[in-house]
């Protein structure tokens, strides 16, 4: 019975509340998840949503992607702190009509075969490759390399994914056999 509940609440996410965004099957969405965007968020297939995560800029994420939990992807210019006279609370923000400042050509793109974990920060104006791991509690400032791990504030480069380029090589294969398969 619980599954169906899910699945009636994650259609009524794609088809009702996010109907403007662009959301391809097997999208999951956890419990207190949001999403927002001035101009588009597009999410490939069997994407997985954790609960109390958030998006809040222009995004594109590619196909069979988890959000751990809390996971945030944030503007980095979403209020005009340079405004003159006008303190940052009550200054112009993204969100309204009349904001013509820095970011309003900033998104963050996300690849396919992603995980970022629990808590991760991802800002404006980054590309995670296809592939990688982002671990919990990063805050991603900067692109990164497909099939690598990253963690740390900033996140930099822990490791490769895989062990070897054959194993690298032999995860691609599969995956591209199950991608001509659907």
């Amino acid at each position: 019975m619980r599954r169906h509940v899910v699945k009636l609440r994650d259609k009524y996410l794609v088809y009702a509340k996010w109907r403007k965004f662009s959301i391809g099957p097997g999208f999951h969405a956890g419990r207190g998840t949001s999403m927002w965007a001035k101009n588009y968020i597009e999410i490939g297939e069997n994407f997985y949503f954790g609960a109390y995560s958030q998006i809040g800029c222009n995004t594109k994420i590619g196909d069979n992607v988890i959000f751990g939990s809390q996971v945030s992807l944030v503007g980095r210019y979403d209020h005009h702190y340079q405004q003159i006279g006008v303190p940052v609370r009550l200054a112009d923000e993204i969100r309204d009509d009349r904001y013509n400042w820095r970011g309003l050509d900033l998104s963050v793109e996300i690849g396919s075969d992603v995980w970022v974990g629990h808590r991760a920060i991802v800002l404006s104006g980054v590309k995670i490759s296809d592939g990688c791991i982002i671990a919990a509690g990063s805050i991603v400032t900067k692109d990164t390399e497909s099939y690598q791990i990253y963690g740390g504030v900033p996140a930099r480069k822990i490791v490769s994914r895989f062990e070897s380029q054959a194993d690298k090589e032999k995860h691609l294969d599969c995956m591209n056999l199950r991608k001509t398969q659907s």
